[in-house]
């Protein structure tokens, strides 16, 4: 029994780890990197496995980091079983949909620029939507929480409930060889405790090794309640400045939760009734379709307005934008409206022109609700830039910015050490997904348990 790992080490993004067992191949993700033009390279490059000698896929969610390169493994040869829950499959098969969309809208565009100036022709996109649609087609059981499902002999995965976006899971791994027994948890990545939508974050209760991530692990994150306050504020001192809000939105769970909080506000009478907000994010309006059609992972109080036959997601000022001209239409509103578009990191996506026409204007604001990965646009602007390149345009940085970590759906420190703690004493515990300064700050502060951070491509003995 071994474990080795290709993806997400001592980096945040492209979570992939490999467990081979009595002939049987694990994978465990298979995320795409995200960031600068050396990590798109990187996606292209092998996986450090052969795909073909997988037996099976264990998706612990739909964020691109860690779904995103499933078509590419597809498309070079992978020909096993891909588990995961009934709300992962389906947002899954968005993400990746759209992500060789993209793809192929930026592979096109690259071709363009490069014929124009005499240049060689790239290498095209990393894979198609046809390639992302064949990719589908391995999807097989779909896992419920807490109920344990065997893969092969001497194999058994149970999915937990990690409470980080729908349909999210820790996956806890029964291992048997030769008569020897281990079990391995895998973190996926956790959420917070006490949020209005998802349930807390679960364990089994002890495993003798753990793969977990690490993302917040040098940092608490704001409370709840003055983060929601926050926002409430931003939004009205815009609106007072007669400018617009902007929030580069994840299109899973981040959108609607802040659907959620922006329809609480109205409803409490802490924003306007008039207040126009537009989610101009096909994927996450279709995210939100699939959030509706699955109420099994809701707390309870959310799954019982949806029994009412209330929209949790809904306002009274909300449209929605899934054309490109309802989107460009968007640019001639100078102000009282809230963007909720993406992508999350502005790495792509219609954030940018969003930014490209509302950055330089001081009566406007950007709000950063989520992770901002290194080499990213969001992160240059989080990190105090003057001027940023948009499209070849150089945008000087006069809006207003604020970061509301609160609303972050990764877990803190603090509650990274107390899922850690609810194990017991693991044998070892692999550090992943989560920069290097900021796991060597956390391991420090593991007790009872040896701890790894593993480079790309290492492999250890279970």
């Amino acid at each position: 029994m071994k474990i080795s790992f290709h993806g997400a080490d001592r980096g945040v993004t492209g979570s992939c780890h490999l467990v081979e067992c009595g002939g049987y191949r694990v994978l465990v993700d298979c995320g795409m990197y995200q960031g600068g033009r050396e990590l798109n390279e990187e996606n292209a490059e092998d996986f450090g496995f052969d795909p073909a000698s997988i037996d099976f896929l264990l998706l612990t969610h739909a964020h691109l980091d860690h779904c995103g390169r499933i078509p590419l493994l597809s498309k070079r040869g992978f020909k096993g079983e891909i588990i995961t829950t009934a709300a992962s499959r389906e947002l899954a098969r968005l993400v990746m949909l759209d992500s060789a969309h993209l793809q192929e809208e930026e592979a096109r565009y690259q071709s363009r620029h490069k014929a124009r100036h005499g240049h060689p022709q790239g290498a095209g996109a990393l894979y198609s939507v046809l390639d992302a649609l064949n990719s589908t087609e391995h999807f097989g059981r779909s896992a419920s929480y807490n109920q344990p499902l065997d893969l092969a002999p001497g194999l058994r995965a149970t999915f937990l409930d990690a409470g980080h976006i729908l349909g999210s899971a820790s996956i806890f791994l029964e291992l048997a060889e030769n008569e020897q027994r281990r079990t391995v948890l895998f973190s996926g990545d956790l959420g917070n405790t006490g949020r209005p939508l998802l349930r807390d974050p679960v364990t089994p209760g002890h495993a003798d090794v753990v793969v977990m991530e690490t993302t917040y692990g040098d940092r608490l994150h704001k409370a709840l309640a003055p983060t929601v306050e926050e926002l409430y504020e931003a939004i009205s001192d815009t609106f007072k400045r007669g400018g617009n809000i902007i929030i580069p939105t994840f299109a899973l769970e981040r959108a609607q939760e802040l659907l959620f909080y922006l329809r609480e506000g109205v409803e409490q009478d802490r924003l306007s009734g008039s207040t126009q907000v537009f989610l101009d994010s096909p994927m996450a309006i279709s995210a939100t379709e699939i959030f509706e059609r699955h109420p099994e992972c809701y707390e309870a109080d959310v799954a019982e307005l949806f029994g009412e036959g209330r929209d949790p997601f809904h306002l009274p000022g909300l449209h929605f934008t899934r054309e490109t001209a309802e989107s460009i239409a968007l640019n001639e509103v100078t102000g009282g409206a809230v963007i909720l578009a993406g992508s999350g990191m502005c790495t792509g996506g219609r954030v940018r022109h969003h930014l490209r026409h509302n950055l330089w204007r001081k009566e406007s604001s950007v709000i950063f609700v989520g992770y901002a990965a290194n080499g990213t646009l969001a992160r240059q602007i989080v990190d105090g830039a003057k001027k940023v390149r948009i499209y070849g345009e150089e945008i000087p940085v006069r809006a207003k910015i604020y970061t509301i970590n609160g609303f972050s759906a990764h877990a803190d420190q603090a509650e990274l050490l107390a899922w850690h703690q609810k194990i017991g004493a693991p044998e070892r515990t692999f550090l992943v997904h989560g920069e290097e300064e900021v796991m060597s700050g956390f391991a420090l502060k593991l007790q009872n348990t040896k701890v790894e951070m593993p480079k790309l491509g290492q492999s250890f003995k279970l």
